[in-house]
């Protein structure tokens, strides 16, 4: 089994990967709240990291998911083949991941033209209708 980019999983949590994603956060929920006989499970780690309220707070929980779920999927074959099988979900390969940190954007030079500033985009930007 690859392992699991923390980031992919803040993704898929925070809703920021749009409806794809939310229907594989779905699908990763089901999956890990699925009864397990080996510890650990994932099921708190993958509760704290959709309970996690700021980005600090979800990129220590993501780590803690990515562990538990290498973990697991050591212990559980079963596990592990059902959790590389949604890895190689094609929808995945589209989720885009930025990582946690600040954007500082500086306009100058007497700009006469529309300036979009931000993190993250999901979608697309129409300036002027």
């Amino acid at each position: 089994m690859e392992p699991m980019a923390p980031e992919l999983l803040m993704a898929l949590a925070s809703g920021t990967a749009g409806a794809a994603g939310q229907q594989l956060w779905a699908s990763l929920r089901d999956l890990v709240h699925r009864p397990s006989p080996v510890e650990p499970t994932g099921t708190p780690e993958l509760d704290a990291l959709t309970a996690a309220a700021d980005t600090a707070e979800r990129t220590a929980r993501a780590a803690d998911l990515t562990r538990a779920l290498a973990e697991r999927a050591r212990q559980d074959p079963a596990f592990a083949d059902t959790l590389g099988t949604w890895q190689r979900t094609p929808a995945l390969a589209t989720v885009r991941t930025t990582g946690s940190g600040d954007v500082h954007n500086t306009v100058s030079g007497g700009r006469q033209q529309t300036v979009i500033e931000g993190r993250d985009f999901n979608g697309d930007i129409t300036i002027g209708g």
